[in-house]
C-alpha cells in the first residue's frame, strides 16, 4: 500500500483486512515492526486526535516521526497554482513536499477544504496536487471531503460494538456557529454504507450533502447490500436508530457564502443532540462524533457524559487503526 487517501479505493475485504490487522497490533504488539522508519506529518490545519495518534502509532511500531506546521516555526507554504508569491508565504508546496518526502519514509498531510469553491474542494484540487508532488507512500489526514483514518476508526468501532451490519446508522446535521467542511460527514457517509449498512442523512433543509458525495456512498451501499437516503424530518429519521452519528457541516446551498449560511443556520439551535432525540425513537441507540465537539452547542453534556456516548473509544481507535495502515505501508511484508 502506497496510498491511503480515500476509503473507497480499497474495497470491502481489504478494509476488514485492514481491520483484522489493527486488532493482531493491539493483541500482538509489534514493537519492532517499524524500526528506522520516519514518518513526516505536515499539518496546515489544527488537530489533537490525528497529531497524537500518529505520532503514537509510530512510536508503537518502532520508528519516529517529525511534525511540520507551517507558519510556526516553519516557513508559511503557498498552495495556489500560478501564485506570485509576494505575501506572507515564503516557500510553496511543490518545492516543500518533494523535500519533506526526501527526509521521511512516508508523508501524511491535512488540508482542510478552502470553503469558497465547492466544485474545487469536491475535485479536491489541492490534495491532488500533493499526491502527485510526494513519490513516497501518502496518507490523507483529512482533506477537504474526505477523512479516510476517522472512517476506517468509526468502522471498528461500530464492530467492537456488535453494532449489525444492516443497523440503521443515522448521520445527523448539528449545529455548530459558523459552517464546517464536509470531510467527516462524506467519509463517515460512505464508511457506513460501505458496512451495509441501512444509512439514514437527518439534515435541515439548505444543508444538503452534494450529488457527487451521496452518489459514491449510494454506489459503496449498491456493492454491500446497504441502502442510502436522506430526510428533514428528524424524527421520521431517527426512529430505529442503532447509532446517531453527530456532525456539524456548512450550507451547501450557499457554499463559500458566510453570511448566508449563517442567517440559514441562526434558527437551527435546535438541532442540538438531547436525551429527548433518543427517548422513544431510539432508546438503545449509541452515539457517535469525531470530536472536537461544543458542548451543549452540537451536543448536550447529558447525551457526551451519558451511557451511549462512544466519542472516546472512537477517539482511541484512531490508533490501531492507523498502526494497521503504517504497518502495511512500512513493514517489511509491504516491501519497502
Amino acid at each position: 500500500m502506497r496510498r491511503f487517501l480515500d476509503l473507497a479505493a480499497l474495497d470491502r475485504e481489504e478494509v476488514l483486512d485492514l481491520l483484522r490487522l489493527a486488532q493482531r497490533l493491539i493483541d500482538h504488539p509489534e514493537p519492532r515492526a517499524l524500526a528506522g522508519r520516519i514518518l513526516g506529518l505536515l499539518f496546515f490545519n489544527p488537530s489533537l486526535r490525528t497529531l497524537a495518534s500518529f505520532q503514537t502509532a509510530m512510536a508503537r511500531l518502532g520508528g519516529t516521526a517529525f511534525v511540520i506546521t507551517p507558519g510556526q516555526g516553519t516557513w508559511q507554504l503557498e498552495t495556489r497554482s500560478g501564485a506570485v508569491m509576494s505575501g506572507a508565504a515564503a516557500e510553496h508546496v511543490r518545492e516543500a513536499i518533494p523535500v519533506l518526502a526526501s527526509y521521511a519514509d512516508a508523508l501524511g498531510v491535512r488540508a482542510f477544504a478552502e470553503g469558497k469553491n465547492l466544485e474545487s474542494d469536491l475535485d479536491e484540487s489541492l490534495f491532488g496536487l500533493i499526491d502527485a508532488l510526494c513519490d513516497k507512500p501518502l496518507v490523507n489526514l483529512e482533506s477537504a471531503v474526505n477523512h479516510p483514518c476517522q472512517a476506517l476508526a468509526d468502522w471498528r468501532t461500530l464492530d467492537e460494538l456488535g453494532v449489525p451490519q444492516r443497523a440503521r446508522f443515522v448521520l445527523s446535521w448539528v449545529y455548530h456557529p459558523r459552517a464546517l467542511p464536509l470531510a467527516v460527514p462524506a467519509a463517515a457517509l460512505h464508511m457506513a454504507a460501505l458496512r451495509g449498512m441501512e444509512v439514514i442523512v437527518a439534515r435541515p433543509e439548505g444543508f444538503e450533502l452534494p450529488a457527487p458525495i451521496m452518489a459514491k456512498a449510494r454506489a459503496a451501499a449498491a456493492r454491500s447490500g446497504g441502502s442510502v437516503s436522506e430526510s428533514t424530518e428528524r424524527a421520521g429519521a431517527l426512529e430505529g436508530a442503532h447509532v446517531v452519528y453527530a456532525k456539524e457541516w456548512g450550507s451547501t446551498r450557499h457554499y463559500g457564502d458566510p453570511q448566508a449560511d449563517a442567517a440559514l443556520r441562526a434558527t437551527l439551535t435546535d438541532w442540538c443532540v438531547r436525551e429527548s432525540w433518543f427517548e422513544r425513537a431510539a432508546p438503545g441507540a449509541k452515539l457517535m462524533h469525531c470530536l472536537p465537539v461544543r458542548r451543549n452547542v452540537a451536543v448536550a453534556d447529558a447525551v457526551l457524559d451519558g451511557p451511549r456516548s462512544v466519542v472516546r473509544r472512537e477517539a482511541f481507535n484512531r490508533l490501531p487503526v492507523q498502526m494497521a495502515v503504517l504497518h502495511r505501508m512500512l513493514g517489511t511484508a509491504a516491501g519497502g
